[in-house]
């Protein structure tokens, strides 16, 4: 299926799309293949009328003359991540999306760390909700949106552990230290300590998820899926280092399956482009402000109507409101 399940979403003109945006020119960008992305895309679209022998179909996209960023994306998709050699996984991974991420990349990458030490918190406040089923008095199964609402602080060293604030009360993570942070409970020298080449990033995500979410885990998730939802729940949740961000975007161009949303709209009703991948009936979606590139936030759609809501329905949103440094658990960074 396509991007997003939908006959509306053309890859080619999700390039043009892309090409668009405001902020950061196709000159900044690390390859310059949009004609050659399109002829490619041209290309497979004539071959799906007479396919190729399957040999030959594993190796149409190492020849498209498309750039390192794009080029190394597909040639992992098109090599079959997660298949055998006699019968691959192929996933399709749009060039749009990859060159999206990059420019995402780009921002991030120019962005100042921020000025931190040990002894203070990351603050991030979010907004939004996820969807719930519980059995009505019938017997019949009924879904509800529960607030998701929060207020959260980590400790930049893990020293003082985090404190997350809902509208259900406040809870506290207790002290790990830096040993004890991992891709799963992140904190500020954490991240600094992750690779910033995205082949290398790459491999340490794939590490957590195959080890959780991997054969014989007894997950339906696999890696490819958790390891999208890893890398963006890294992103929403703790800022990171410039260096790292970009990383992480560009590692997430390498996942099997990332697609380009032409329109979304976050938890606070701001309107941006997003790059999504679907699992089962579900496109989760990273949407991003089509001027400044920045996240603005998440959100899981569904693609058929279910017992969670109708196809279209947002089953889980929230939007980043506010990130910042401050010195101590119930502050808030100065506006």
């Amino acid at each position: 299926m396509n991007a997003a399940d939908d006959p509306r979403f053309d890859p080619v003109e999700s390039i043009d799309l892309v090409q668009r945006l405001p902020g950061i020119s196709d000159a900044d960008l690390p390859f310059h293949g949009r004609h050659r992305i399109k002829e490619h895309l041209m290309r497979e679209t004539a071959r799906e009328a007479h396919p190729a022998p399957a040999r030959s179909r594993r190796r149409l996209v190492l020849f498209a003359a498309v750039g390192a960023a794009t080029c190394a994306a597909i040639v992992a998709v098109t090599l079959g991540v997660g298949g055998s050699s006699e019968h691959p996984v192929v996933a399709q991974t749009e060039p749009a999306a990859v060159q999206l991420l990059d420019r995402v990349a780009l921002v991030a990458e120019a962005a100042p760390a921020p000025s931190v030490r040990d002894g203070q918190f990351l603050y991030t406040k979010t907004v939004g909700h996820s969807t719930s089923l519980s059995e009505t008095s019938n017997g019949a199964m009924a879904a509800a949106p529960t607030d998701e609402s929060a207020e959260r602080w980590v400790s930049v060293d893990g020293s003082d552990g985090a404190v997350t604030r809902t509208a259900r009360g406040t809870s506290t993570d207790p002290a790990g230290g830096r040993g004890k942070a991992s891709v799963n409970g992140p904190t500020y020298r954490f991240l600094e300590g992750l690779p910033t080449d995205p082949g290398r990033m790459l491999e340490k995500i794939y590490a957590d998820a195959r080890l959780n979410h991997g054969e014989g885990s007894g997950s339906n998730t696999g890696p490819d899926q958790e390891a999208f939802v890893a890398i963006g729940d890294l992103l929403r949740t703790v800022e990171a280092p410039p260096g790292v961000s970009a990383a992480l975007y560009r590692a997430a161009a390498r996942i099997p399956g990332v697609v380009l949303v032409p329109e979304a709209t976050d938890a606070l009703g701001r309107k941006g482009v997003a790059v999504a991948r679907v699992h089962k009936d579900q496109r989760t979606e990273w949407i991003f402000d089509t001027q400044s590139m920045r996240l603005l936030g998440e959100r899981t759609v569904l693609l058929k109507d279910g017992p969670w809501g109708t196809a279209g329905t947002p089953v889980t949103s929230v939007a980043i409101v506010t990130r910042g440094v401050v010195d101590g658990a119930g502050q808030v960074p100065r506006q």
